[in-house]
């Protein structure tokens, strides 16, 4: 039987190798997210380690008949059906902090870079063009950052923000007075922090509870010219509203590491040729290639995690994982 790691180049086989060397380890850089990919590994899956843009559903799980555990290489398990998983006694392992401070310093290269135009201002330069119109920025000192979930980023990001000499202000559906004195923050609703806030950063799980909890119900609650981030989970953002945000000039741009929907652009191919591809599958697919033409947006690849350092961490937890479940102890297991 095989371990199958999913979603990983070839840069990190020999070290998972190394550090286990009594396992027969498989690696594909490929995502795993249909039933016809798991039937052929199904024969020998004993374990797959998944990232977050493989799907494991319950058609996927169901042709994996010797699968006893999944190893995700994240912290979010949205991407897998664990309630599935659990009918069958397959324990979900996720990898529950391993960068709160990568995330966090990748979100304030995307304020850095909305703040001082450095996105506009690379183009420019690459076409010859030293011009400073359209180019004058602002300082963050003084602002207020509205922090969407407190979690262990969410509040990296604030021990980051206060050395930039912002004020803070934060929503979480659990409240920890402890952690507002010590960081000096002010716990609000969601709308007043969009309202109150420079620039809004989120932090949140993505569930069925915080589906676009950005959306038409509350997008012109920001204040007007605000700035919005999101390096957490695209979902939890409507890109629809985020477009007519931008277009009105109630959003003065956006700084975005996810993007609702971000697969289609690996799997845009297939989804055209796919006769099962639902209609709103193709017109995210569209939405999504409208982002990439604005100017008054900054999108990364979904790379707010990938500082080397960040990445041996993951692969480390997932080795822990492996050995734990392997001992009959399984660690950082997660339910529904």
């Amino acid at each position: 039987m095989s371990i199958y790691f999913f979603e990983l180049d070839d840069s990190r086989q020999k070290y998972l190798s190394e550090k286990l060397p009594n396992e027969t380890l498989r690696f594909s850089p490929a995502t795993l997210t249909t039933s016809e990919q798991a039937h052929k590994i199904g024969h020998d899956a004993e374990i797959v380690s998944p990232f977050v843009h493989s799907h494991l559903g319950a058609d996927v799980i169901d042709n994996l008949p010797h699968l006893k555990m999944i190893a995700t290489r994240s912290t979010g398990f949205d991407h897998i059906n664990v309630p599935e998983a659990e009918s069958r006694s397959i324990p979900v392992c996720n990898v529950p902090t391993y960068g709160e401070n990568t995330v966090a310093e990748h979100t304030f290269a995307l304020i850095l870079s909305l703040s001082r135009n450095l996105h506009k201002a690379y183009v420019h330069t690459m076409a010859g063009n030293f011009s400073l119109e359209g180019l004058e920025g602002f300082d963050v000192k003084g602002k207020t950052l509205g922090v969407v979930g407190v979690g262990h980023i969410g509040e990296y990001v604030m021990r980051i923000a206060k050395g930039f000499g912002m004020d803070l202000l934060a929503y979480d559906p659990v409240e920890d007075m402890t952690k507002a004195d010590h960081f000096d923050f002010t716990y609000t609703t969601l709308e007043d922090l969009m309202r109150r806030s420079d620039i809004v950063t989120i932090h949140a799980p993505a569930n069925p509870s915080t589906k676009h909890l950005i959306g038409r119900h509350n997008i012109d609650h920001f204040k007007r010219g605000a700035l919005l981030i999101n390096t957490a989970r695209g979902e939890l953002v409507d890109t629809e509203a985020l477009i007519s945000a931008l277009d009105q000039g109630i959003l003065a741009g956006a700084g975005l590491d996810v993007l609702e929907g971000e697969e289609v652009f690996s799997e845009e191919k297939q989804l055209l040729l796919n006769p099962k591809a639902t209609e709103e599958s193709l017109k995210q697919a569209i939405r999504n290639r409208s982002l990439l033409q604005r100017p008054d947006l900054v999108i990364t690849p979904h790379i707010a995690f990938d500082s080397h350092e960040a990445v041996e961490r993951i692969l480390d937890t997932t080795v822990a994982n492996i050995k734990a479940f392997r001992l009959g102890k399984p660690q950082n297991q997660v339910h529904t």
